[in-house]
């Protein structure tokens, strides 16, 4: 498959997590489900993302190309996590990735909003 971008292939890549990382997709939680009805094939401004991306040791949930963001939804499993992710937030930082943020319970009960606000994100906004 031909890919929109240069930066989907130049970013780091384990192949170890390539199992795990098509494991995760086809577990998929909720509200990553739920996100990615929303931002798949093009539906977020003709943006192309992809769910459970490998970028060096990690996994992310979403992650867009054309605009060097990685999409994260943070639940409870990352309460126990806040060293580990403020090391993965650095190291995606260092590879020019801008990080979205967005929270489990926001995307269960308020979607439209989540969608809302990314919609109106600066870094997703078509210039």
């Amino acid at each position: 498959m031909k890919r929109a971008s240069k930066n989907f292939y130049s970013l780091p890549y384990n192949p170890n997590l390539k199992q795990h990382a098509k494991e995760m997709r086809k577990a998929g939680n909720l509200s990553e489900v739920l996100l990615w009805q929303q931002i798949k094939s093009g539906q977020l401004y003709g943006l192309d993302f992809d769910r459970q991306k490998i970028i060096g040791n990690y996994i992310v949930d979403f992650y867009c190309s054309q605009k060097s963001i990685v999409i994260e939804i943070d639940g409870e499993s990352h309460n126990e996590k806040f060293e580990y992710d403020i090391k993965r937030k650095e190291y995606l930082r260092s590879l020019g990735l801008e990080i979205i943020q967005l929270l489990d319970i926001d995307i269960k009960k308020n979607l439209d909003d989540v969608m809302t606000y990314l919609r109106e994100h600066e870094a997703l906004r078509l210039k």
